[in-house]
């Protein structure tokens, strides 16, 4: 369901059955001449679309916005948008703080942009992370008080976490692709394997007669084929299905 289009008593239901709410967080930049500049948020915005038909899940509006950068091409005449990280976790942070106090505790955020090295994190993504720890003890501070994890109601917190059930597993920030999709279809920027996929996800921002290999980053593209992005596609869709419990 798209949150936007939901009525009050199907968001109550939601938050009782502890739905999943996700989140696709991306950007807008230059993806060379042959893409659209949304594929970082489209890719996530059309997985989750075709998870939706498979387990019940809250779609949240899209966030376009994030740290673009300028370091592929810069953005005059180019289409990239770029949002400092601080603005970003000021943002994020808003955005937890009201989706904790509606009720929702099962919250996933899907990052395409820059997750090659997802461990160590990039502005988009750490942005988001940190904005989300911030906000879950904000919470627990306001709810539960000064010492709410020393005090003995929380004895059992250590086995909670081993559980995946303790409070800061409230908010998930997630790859869109997973270690394991990664190490089969290495991440690129406009070349093979994000041509690819947008030709498996989003075929309508892509046309490859405006494809220019003069960049080195795009010129593998002229290898990609819907074959390859399926066969992809089918291992990201199960990974984050898996990462939401199913």
């Amino acid at each position: 369901m798209r949150y936007e289009m939901m009525f009050p008593d199907q968001i109550r239901e939601a938050i009782d059955k502890n739905t999943p709410v996700v989140l696709a967080l991306g950007v807008l930049e230059y993806h060379s001449e042959h893409m659209s500049p949304g594929v970082d948020t489209l890719l996530p915005v059309r997985a989750l679309e075709l998870l939706e038909k498979e387990m019940p899940l809250v779609i949240m509006p899209p966030f376009y916005y994030g740290a673009g950068t300028y370091a592929v091409a810069a953005p005059e005449r180019n289409g990239g948008i770029h949002v400092d990280s601080a603005v970003l976790n000021s943002f994020a942070r808003q955005l937890f703080y009201n989706l904790l106090r509606i009720g929702f505790r099962n919250i996933y955020v899907f990052v395409h942009h820059q997750s090659e090295n997802f461990s160590n994190g990039m502005p988009t993504d750490l942005s988001f992370k940190l904005a989300a720890r911030q906000e879950i003890f904000a919470f627990l501070e306001k709810e539960r008080g000064d010492g709410w994890w020393g005090d003995n109601s929380s004895a059992n917190y250590y086995d909670e976490h081993a559980t995946g059930t303790d409070p800061f597993n409230w908010i998930h920030i997630c790859p869109f692709m997973s270690e394991n999709a990664q190490a089969q279809f290495p991440i690129d920027h406009a070349g093979l394997q994000e041509t690819s996929l947008m030709m498996a996800f989003c075929p309508e921002a892509v046309d490859m007669k405006r494809f220019d290999e003069s960049k080195w980053y795009s010129q593998t593209a002229k290898d990609a084929s819907l074959d390859y992005g399926n066969m992809a596609k089918k291992i990201i869709l199960n990974d984050m299905k898996k990462v939401m419990g199913k």
